[in-house]
């Protein structure tokens, strides 16, 4: 039977705690190793009464963790970043605000998440105990739990550090029609907030700058902002997550999925001074920059300076703008108007402008 970190009873027989100062393969066997290091350092750091039951899976049960009248949403997303510390977050931080982020772009409310770390024999266990405490505090700012998990490790060179893959679970009401198919034209596109501090805040911790700067990732659970967005504005047409490929990439995405035209206005897209500095310097574009903070946001015109100014309360969304109109034509095709008055044709990332980015 595999050993998973939700197996762990509160067992009345005493058990060693270790004093190894990095993974061994015998964290990995099932046995008192496992138990020790699921113990004392995740269930210290994640332990809560749906994952402290100590069953090989968690019970939801409907009208108690679920409620009645909900449409069930889940996403399942794998963190493979490098490095793994940065400026502004890590690993960890980064798996619970991705995965929360991604069921609430479907204008659902994120409960319950579950783990599998996957780790490199030799891999410290300062550093494990640094992620997994991360991970705690972005689950408690996001109001999530992580109710089942589990640890597999790999031999030495088998396996790059640490891995982590994640599954959101959460629910929305069945009245909401959210999704990249939906937008509308006529609607009106807004951003949360300056975009490329993720990717430059990366590729600065892997030294590829050549100087140092005061960037910092954005990476943040966006679920309560959109929870405060929808409960004045349930007219939303889309929500999406610029992410891997950036702006640009998830734009194009909308465009394939309603088969309608988006028209960005180049001037209105916020971008942090020394980020577009650090994309001149590197020969990047922001707008294929990713992004692990911001939302787009697309409705009806008539609702949109009210939720513009819905997201510039809230932190995360202090520096929201409207950055373009959705459009019967070009079907599927995002354009840029320049500040020159030329029009600029986007596509798709081609390729992969940052490995490991997320």
């Amino acid at each position: 039977m595999e050993e998973s970190l939700s197996n762990l009873q509160n067992f009345s027989c005493p058990m060693p705690i270790s004093h190894h100062e990095t993974v061994l393969i015998g964290h990995g066997s099932g046995g008192t190793l496992t138990h020790d290091l699921i113990r004392n350092l995740f269930q210290k750091q994640l332990g809560n009464p749906i994952l402290n039951q100590g069953n090989d899976a968690a019970l939801l049960k409907l009208g108690q963790e679920i409620p009645e009248g909900m449409d069930l949403v889940v996403s399942t997303d794998a963190h493979i970043v490098s490095p793994l510390f940065f400026n502004g977050g890590d690993i960890g931080r980064l798996s619970i605000c991705g995965t929360v982020n991604d069921v609430a772009m479907l204008g659902a409310l994120p409960k319950f998440l579950t783990a599998t770390f996957i780790m490199e024999e030799g891999f410290p266990l300062t550093d494990l105990e640094r992620i997994v405490s991360s991970m705690a505090e972005a689950a408690k700012e996001a109001g999530v739990q992580i109710i089942a998990a589990d640890t597999k490790v790999t031999e030495k060179g088998k396996s790059d550090k640490i891995f982590i893959s994640t599954t959101g679970i959460g629910w929305r009401k069945k009245d909401l029609q959210i999704s990249g198919q939906n937008a509308k034209p006529g609607d009106l596109v807004i951003l949360s907030g300056s975009i490329g501090n993720h990717g430059i805040a990366v590729a600065e911790a892997r030294g590829n700058l050549g100087f140092k700067s005061e960037i910092k990732s954005d990476v943040a659970p966006l679920n309560g902002m959109i929870a405060e967005l929808l409960k004045n504005f349930p007219e939303v047409h889309v929500l999406r997550d610029p992410t891997r490929g950036g702006l640009a990439t998830s734009l194009v995405e909308i465009t394939c999925q309603s088969q309608l035209g988006i028209i960005l206005e180049e001037n209105a897209i916020p971008v942090d001074q020394d980020v577009r500095s650090a994309c001149d310097l590197l020969g990047l574009d922001p707008l294929y920059m990713a992004n692990e903070g911001k939302l787009i946001l697309i409705l009806p015109q008539e609702f949109a300076k009210a939720a513009l100014s819905c997201l510039q309360n809230h932190p995360y969304g202090i520096n929201a703008a409207i950055i373009g109109r959705v459009e019967e034509k070009p079907a599927g095709q995002l354009l840029l108007k320049t500040p020159l008055g030329t029009s600029r044709h986007l596509d798709m990332l081609a390729g992969e402008m940052l490995p490991r980015i997320c």
